[in-house]
Parts: C-alpha cells; sequence; structure tokens
C-alpha cells in the first residue's frame, strides 16, 4: 500500500511532494539516473522488481515515466524507464527568482529598458495572436480561439457566454504571476493584448489576482456594429 509522505522532500515542488512516496522516490531515482529498469529500481528503493514494475507502469499511465526497450540478443529485452517531459516539470525550477533578478540588473542599468523590454514581448504575442485569428470571422469563435491561446500559453484559461451577448474569459492560473507583482508592466501587457486582438469589442478586466480575486478575468462586450 503506497503512503504519502508527511514532510516533502527538500526541494521538492508541490506537486512532486504531493505523490505517495514510493512513486516520489522512483521520479527521484529516474532524474538522477536519467533511465534505469525495474530491477536497478527496485534495488535503489529496497522493494521487490514486481513493485517496482507495478509502480512503473502507474507513473506511465499517469504520463510521468516512458519506457524504451533494449534487446541485446542475449534474453529477455530490458526496459529502459525514463521520465517524460511532465515528469521532469514537477522537479522545482527557479524561473521566477531568476528572471527578476535579471530584470532588476536591466532597470539598475536603464529603467526605460524594462518598459521596452515588456513592450516587445507583447507586439511579437500580439504578431502571433493576430496569426493564429485570421480569417475567423465569427465573433464567438474568435472569443474561443483567444481563450485557446491564453490556456497554450499557461493561464489555464476557459471563457463562457452571456446572456446579454458578453463573454467572460478567466484566466485561473497566471502564468507570470512571480513576476507581475514585481512589474506591473505584465498586468498592463496582457490586458493590451486582449483589446488589440479583439478591436471590435471593449474588453474590461473585472478580476485581478494581484488585487486578491480568486482568477484574473476579463469582460470582452462586443462594439455595436
Amino acid at each position: 500500500m503506497e503512503t504519502r509522505s508527511e514532510t516533502p522532500a527538500s526541494g521538492a515542488s508541490p506537486a512532486l511532494a504531493s505523490l505517495p512516496e514510493s512513486r516520489r522516490r522512483i521520479l527521484e531515482l529516474l532524474k538522477r539516473a536519467g533511465e534505469a529498469d525495474a530491477e536497478v529500481v527496485a534495488s535503489g528503493l529496497g522493494m521487490t522488481p514486481a513493485g517496482a514494475r507495478q509502480l512503473l507502469a502507474a507513473l506511465a499511465a499517469d504520463g510521468l515515466v516512458a519506457h524504451r526497450r533494449l534487446a541485446d540478443g542475449r534474453g529477455r529485452p530490458r526496459h529502459l524507464h525514463a521520465l517524460t517531459a511532465a515528469g521532469d516539470a514537477l522537479f522545482p525550477r527557479n524561473y521566477v527568482d531568476l528572471t527578476n533578478e535579471l530584470l532588476e540588473y536591466v532597470d539598475d542599468e536603464d529603467p526605460a529598458l524594462v518598459g521596452r523590454i515588456f513592450d516587445r514581448r507583447a507586439r511579437r504575442r500580439l504578431d502571433r495572436g493576430r496569426e493564429r485569428l485570421a480569417g475567423i470571422d465569427d465573433f464567438g469563435a474568435k472569443v474561443a480561439s483567444v481563450a485557446r491561446i491564453l490556456d497554450e500559453d499557461g493561464y489555464l484559461a476557459d471563457f463562457e457566454r452571456r446572456d446579454d451577448g458578453s463573454y467572460l474569459i478567466r484566466e485561473h492560473n497566471c502564468a507570470v504571476l512571480g513576476v507581475a507583482l514585481k512589474y506591473r508592466h505584465a498586468c498592463s501587457s496582457e490586458l493590451e493584448f486582449l483589446q488589440a486582438l479583439l478591436p471590435e469589442a471593449e474588453v474590461t478586466r473585472v478580476a485581478h489576482r494581484i488585487a486578491g480575486g480568486h482568477v484574473c478575468a476579463y469582460e470582452v462586450r462586443p462594439r455595436p456594429a
């Protein structure tokens, strides 16, 4: 029977630490080793090969581990297991601190340059967004595509059509929250991005994570023809 660790591993991300201890230890072993067969996993974690195979299969079913077949002609083929991209993503990354540190250096050298960097990012996102929306005439379909773009960018976005013909786009995750808390350009550029992608509508922010909201949300109201 698997048990969840009461104390997260040092430096483990919350998602990794929330896994049952046996699964977390297998992921950590594969992270260190690169790849390993069930016998190596069993030996390293003090369990039976059958138990290791069972846990590896469960991790594979969750999309966290994959294997490749290695045949050397001397017996049964070995299955070498390794982390998938999703499994590797469970391990902590310090991107936010690094980004803020680099932006601090830029700000020290040239405060105006920080704004220009965010402007350049906004223009690049807008160009890509407009390419995605090219040829879409139906307004509802366009809003759906914008929500999909935000979702693909890591904002866990969805939308709904309201009875008065307006739409509500919600971002349940802020992909740049750690940066936005220090540099408000990130938030202002997000609203401007939506306004520029949907020029035929009035786009208003109606909920804001930084202001204490649970989500960031935008009301999208089509302008009268």
